[in-house]
């Protein structure tokens, strides 16, 4: 009886932890924060994320991303602000080091409870983007041609919502995570 009851246990708690096949989770992605932590890609896993990928030498697209993203948290009510995290992963993990990504976060005033500004190695990079569909390419001069999205993660890693709205929030995107807390 002992056995089977361990073995009944041992099985919920696997399903427990069992991914769904679209998640983005199911990369094993080992990355580094501002803070110089190792953080994994799933470290938010059971809350809504705000993720994309961004460069800290970006003068244009990147700061109005981050904006679009402080912006839809603004727009949540305090008690679901805090329960929806933010993650950038830089594309260009050679320049980015963690003390650039950290003097981001302190200029930019980015909550490190909340926010996480990452890096990890140049061929992990190309999977996250893979995964999250984000694309991105190096010009001659450094600088980068990428796409401009915020996608929203669910608490197990599946795409929820997408926008390249980076205007303030979008509406449709405040919306789904209001629909994500509340099943929660």
């Amino acid at each position: 009886m002992k056995r089977h009851l361990l073995w009944v246990w041992l099985w919920l708690a696997g399903a427990a932890l069992a991914l769904p096949g679209d998640s983005v989770y199911q990369l094993d992605a080992r990355l580094t924060n501002q803070r110089g932590q190792a953080v994994k890609l799933d470290g938010a896993r059971g809350q809504p994320v705000l993720v994309s990928m961004f460069y800290t030498s970006c003068q244009f697209v990147c700061p109005m991303l981050i904006d679009a993203a402080r912006d839809t948290q603004a727009a949540l009510p305090a008690a679901e602000r805090e329960r929806v995290k933010v993650l950038l992963i830089t594309f260009d993990p050679t320049r980015d080091t963690q003390a650039k990504l950290d003097g981001m976060a302190q200029e930019r005033r980015l909550d490190a409870t909340h926010w996480t500004l990452a890096r990890t190695d140049p061929a992990t990079v190309r999977k996250i983007a893979a995964v999250l569909k984000f694309q991105y390419r190096a010009l001659p001069d450094g600088e980068f041609n990428h796409s401009a999205e915020l996608i929203l993660l669910d608490g197990e890693g599946r795409i929820a919502a997408r926008t390249s709205m980076l205007a303030g929030a979008d509406a449709r995107m405040v919306e789904a995570i209001h629909r994500l807390l509340a099943a929660h």
